[in-house]
């Protein structure tokens, strides 16, 4: 069986240090900082980029993720690219059989196949959206 990677965006404070350290290394030239060397900016930007790559594609670190925050998720199960949800359009979920069924308030059905995931993901991932959406309808 395999495994969900769970990941609260709102959480995570590490991670918004590094963004905003990123683009302070970016953006260094604009401050009132003065190096002897002109180069050391050029290696300064370049490991702001770097920081940068690490920090987008820890989404395709795992094969099954599922990252989220107060307004909504990405969830990526068995595809290389997720679907993203906004809690506020959620009508209602179910989970029947190894499939979780999200429909929103459009009418568009969301149907995610769980046959390969671990039953204690999927009852995670289905109490996330749950809390979630009860979470954003008061």
């Amino acid at each position: 069986m395999k495994k969900i990677h769970f990941d609260n965006l709102g959480k995570n404070r590490y991670w918004i240090i590094i963004i905003l350290l990123s683009l302070i290394l970016i953006f260094i030239e604009e401050l009132p900082i003065e190096f002897e060397n002109p180069k050391v900016y050029k290696y300064l930007r370049v490991s702001g980029f770097l920081l940068q790559v690490v920090y987008w594609s820890k989404l395709f670190w795992f094969k099954n993720t599922v990252q989220w925050n107060k307004k909504g998720a990405e969830i990526r199960i068995n595809s290389f690219m997720g679907k993203s949800l906004s809690f506020d359009q959620i009508k209602k979920t179910e989970l029947n059989e190894n499939k979780l069924i999200i429909t929103k308030t459009g009418g568009e059905i969301i149907t995610f196949d769980l046959n390969e995931i671990e039953e204690s993901d999927t009852q995670k991932l289905n109490e996330i959206i749950a809390k979630n959406t009860i979470a954003n309808t008061r």
